[in-house]
């Protein structure tokens, strides 16, 4: 048997281009100020959607904060997003009232509909899907969330239909704008 070696060169990742002044007015707010690293993610986060890595390493540099003691805080809470998401996020309740009525059909429909899997956004930053532990709607069960909105006693298809429909209503919005 022949063992062939991997080349084991290291990818280059793409780096994101994106403008990092709208930074400078939140990190001179919180300069010096004690306790001040989930304000400033949070700002970061409302400025981009997500928390890019070249804006946090300009956060690390000009305030000090390490990047290690960000991205602990970053995976530790959950509303903290490393990757950008979708203009409507796609919450599919998965808790137990849920789960017994087949929530795991809702999720399956809506991955082969948007071609993602659970936790993934679209190619066109439309949807991004994702399973979560309880949306408190257990009366709608099996429920899902898109944005404020709650859509209840779902099934694959209602599901896709509410999602297509979404799609179709910001799709002819732009168009007309």
């Amino acid at each position: 048997m022949r063992v062939h070696r991997i080349n084991n060169q290291p990818v280059a990742p793409e780096q994101e281009v994106i403008d990092l002044s709208p930074l400078d007015p939140l990190i001179g707010k919180y300069r010096g100020k004690k306790g001040a690293l989930i304000p400033l993610l949070q700002g970061m986060q409302a400025l981009y959607g997500y928390l890019p890595r070249p804006a946090l390493e300009k956060m690390s540099e000009e305030t000090g904060i390490p990047l290690s003691e960000m991205f602990g805080v970053i995976t530790f809470y959950a509303q903290f997003r490393l990757k950008p998401v979708g203009k409507n996020i796609i919450k599919v309740c998965h808790g137990t009232a849920c789960h017994v009525q087949h929530a795991v059909e809702i999720t399956e429909a809506l991955e082969e509909a948007l071609q993602v899997r659970d936790g993934e956004t679209t190619a066109d930053r439309m949807f991004t899907l994702e399973s979560v532990a309880c949306l408190g709607c257990c009366s709608l069960a099996p429920v899902m969330m898109i944005g404020d909105q709650a859509y209840g006693k779902l099934n694959g298809a209602k599901a896709e239909k509410i999602v297509g429909n979404i799609r179709l209503m910001q799709e002819n919005n732009n168009i007309t704008q």
